[in-house]
């Protein structure tokens, strides 16, 4: 396994193409924008190295019965699952942000089990490739972006009906060596700070779409695949050189828009090509793992929001105040809500002819379902309980400065002897969670990440098994049927 600062290392070593603010980044690694991102995924390898973490945050391979991190990982049993939510529990906990890596284990766990199933129905060699790939991300110890989400443009059309075929990637080539493939993949977690990217289709295909029912892994930093960062509210604090405005200066997360220009893949890095029938497959258990995930990831950072509103309040003064008490028992009780539902779709995890455990999917989805409601009514109270200085409050910069720094800290005090920093502080955490730059990786993405709430409500709907419902209702009212 990599040590924090291998990985760090490693990614110097990449020749990345990203774009920010319509420029070209020539060192991403130690970009002020880029780099807390950076230092929320290479948490996931320096606690790994921690001895009191190691039943969490690694895991036995089940390939060469090698300890391995526990994000290379496929889900042996359902322990691995529950462990897997209590480790982004924790993450979220140590880092308030993205931690980023959750999307290519979840990826990685979706196409083991569809290519193995490819093969023992249309005789294949795809779950062979993926295999071998999959022991090289052990043994390397890879960060990988699964990237899933297509720009999609107009919703009403299939992919193949598009005014512009480059909206969803698709083969544009196939040759003796490889396959070309062109398009674009949107709202991509960590993209700058992997090793690897691993595509897969974005929803189920039809026999029209084939070329769009495609799967593949590549360095990322291969020719022809270029990175735009994605702005984030506030990100420009980062450059003023303070750290009390950002809220949280060491770590973030982003996100990127991957475009792939005609871009190269050898067949052995070939896991999908054309096998429309199983590309719902694998967009419906990739979905469920991820929304699994955000049982664990979102839960962490709800923590750390709870305690930061707790926190606001004692300095405050109104931590007694018998309302303000309420509001942070119901943010709890949200907080474990969420965290009870992947905990639950965790332990009714089933087994998978690959060998692979999936989560419950009608859990998992109510799970996400939570996710896109419970973090905003507890921002809302978090913003309740902070006041309105959370988003009136002068600067850092202001509160340094020789002549008006002493009013600053004379008007913006709370409870004596707390000072005044360490209430402006708190405040900014508040702020950059619900509104700034960690918005990305907790309110924001509640609604959006791992699919919209409705992605979730079809998959209820799909799972919820009526039928059964109304027979059980109609032998308890005593009504025969045939």
């Amino acid at each position: 396994m990599k040590t924090g600062a291998e990985y760090e290392e490693s990614l110097r070593k990449l020749s990345l193409k990203v774009y920010l603010q319509g420029e070209l980044v020539e060192n991403p690694v130690d970009h002020p924008m880029i780099r807390p991102s950076m230092n929320s995924v290479k948490a996931t390898y320096a606690l790994a190295e921690d001895s009191q973490f190691e039943d969490l945050m690694t895991a036995t391979s089940h390939l060469s019965g090698k300890k391995v991190n526990r994000f290379c990982h496929l889900h042996q049993n359902t322990d691995d699952l529950v462990k897997k939510v209590k480790m982004q529990r924790l993450l979220g906990q140590k880092t308030a942000s993205c931690f980023q890596r959750c999307v290519g284990m979840d990826a990685i766990n979706a196409v083991d089990s569809v290519t193995f199933e490819m093969d023992e129905n249309l005789g294949t060699t795809y779950h062979h490739r993926f295999t071998n790939f999959l022991s090289k991300v052990q043994e390397e110890d890879w960060t990988v972006d699964g990237a899933m989400t297509d720009p999609k443009g107009d919703r009403s059309l299939a992919p193949s009906k598009q005014v512009d075929p480059d909206l969803y990637v698709h083969v544009v080539e196939k040759r003796q060596d490889g396959i070309v493939v062109r398009g674009a993949k949107a709202h991509q977690t960590g993209a700058i700070n992997s090793h690897w990217v691993l595509v897969m289709p974005t929803s189920a295909m039809k026999k029209d779409d084939a070329d769009y029912a495609v799967s593949f892994a590549l360095p990322a930093d291969s020719e022809g695949i270029y990175y735009i960062y994605g702005r984030q509210s506030c990100d420009n604090r980062k450059l003023e050189g303070g750290d009390i405005d950002v809220g949280n200066k060491q770590f973030g997360g982003h996100e990127a828009l991957i475009v792939f220009d005609d871009v190269f893949v050898p067949w052995e890095n070939v896991f999908m090509c054309g096998e429309y029938q199983f590309s719902g497959a694998l967009v419906e258990r990739f979905a469920g793992y991820h929304r699994q995930s955000y049982g664990g990831c979102k839960v962490g950072v709800g923590d750390v929001l709870i305690g930061a509103a707790a926190v606001a309040a004692d300095y405050n003064g109104a931590a007694k105040a018998s309302h303000v008490k309420d509001k942070i028992i119901e943010m709890t009780h949200l907080n474990e809500t969420l965290y009870a539902c992947g905990i639950a779709c965790s332990s009714e995890g089933h087994k998978l002819t690959s060998g692979t455990y999936l989560v419950n999917l009608l859990l998992a989805n109510v799970c996400k379902q939570n996710v896109t409601r419970f973090p905003y009514e507890i921002c809302r109270l978090a913003e309740d309980i902070a006041g309105g200085l959370m988003v009136t409050m002068p600067s850092e910069k202001d509160l340094r400065h020789p002549e008006i720094g002493g009013w600053v800290e004379k008007y913006l005090c709370g409870v004596a002897p707390v000072p005044t920093e360490h209430r402006m502080r708190i405040l900014r955490l508040i702020e950059n969670i619900t509104l700034g730059t960690a918005a990305v990786g907790y309110r924001t993405e509640s609604m959006h990440g791992a699919g919209s709430p409705q992605a979730q409500r079809i998959m209820i709907s799909r799972q919820s098994n009526m039928e059964h419902k109304k027979e059980t209702a109609k032998a308890i009212a005593g009504i025969e049927t045939r």
